[in-house]
């Protein structure tokens, strides 16, 4: 039986000097299937995730890593049970307010990407408080996608786009691939090196499709609420080993 031991903080910490990782994402998948593993409701699989990525943020801390997405909602899961949407719509709102302090401390800014229009005010002011809060950090930057879809996201590019165009400020001979990407939630951020799914399915869940058309997909059958620091160094190190070549071979 092989067993795979993850390297430590220090040698993750090198291994993303040497092989140029900046940006993980992660599509932070299994709460619930988590929660009623343990005949537990699906609430406590959410506070259990919350849990995971604190120490996800705090390993990405300790290992040197600048940028890290977390998928927290999508645009589909409006469609779950009422009170499942109203929980994590707090839980969301509670973990901001709860964390903002003690990530600015560490250097950590944070960074919503979605559509926020459909969150209520209390919502929208506290994420707003917090990106404010820690904007001029530079140690980790964490983007929180919230009400996020990726389609509907390189939708609104493409009317504001569209807009531009039309009022005179864009020509569109100039659009290329850098405009578009200026136009979506992530501008400024450099594209993920590294895409982790926890929860062990094998798609995309309408997640950054344009950022990450040569990401590394690493797909992990743990649940979210068993995802932490260990996981998060194997899955750099085995990123360090694949031969990235983005279409040319």
């Amino acid at each position: 039986m092989t067993i795979n031991l993850a390297p430590s903080a220090e040698i993750t910490k090198d291994i993303i000097k040497k092989a140029g990782i900046q940006h993980v994402a992660i599509i932070m998948d299994g709460n619930r299937r988590w929660a009623h593993s343990k005949h537990l409701p699906s609430v406590a699989g959410h506070n259990e995730g919350v849990k995971s990525l604190k120490q996800t943020v705090q390993a990405a801390i300790d290992f040197g890593l600048k940028y890290l997405t977390v998928y927290a909602f999508s645009t589909e899961n409006w469609g779950r049970k009422k009170e499942e949407v109203q929980f994590l719509m707090f839980l969301l709102k509670d973990t901001i307010k709860n964390e903002t302090s003690e990530l600015n401390e560490k250097g950590v800014r944070i960074r919503i990407i979605g559509d926020l229009n459909p969150l209520n005010d209390d919502l929208k002011q506290t994420l707003a408080d917090a990106e404010n809060i820690t904007k001029n950090n530079e140690t980790l930057n964490l983007q929180v996608a919230i009400n996020y879809g990726a389609r509907n996201e390189i939708t609104n590019a493409v009317k504001n786009i569209a807009s531009a165009v039309k009022s005179g400020n864009l020509n569109p001979e100039n659009i290329n691939e850098a405009v578009i990407s200026n136009y979506l939630y992530t501008s400024n951020i450099p594209d993920p090196d590294l895409l982790i799914r926890t929860g062990g399915e094998q798609r995309i869940s309408n997640y950054l499709l344009w950022q990450i058309a040569y990401t590394e997909i690493y797909v992990t059958e743990l649940f979210w609420p068993e995802f932490g620091e260990e996981e998060l160094s194997k899955a750099i190190s085995e990123f360090s080993a694949r031969q990235r070549r983005f279409g040319k071979d």
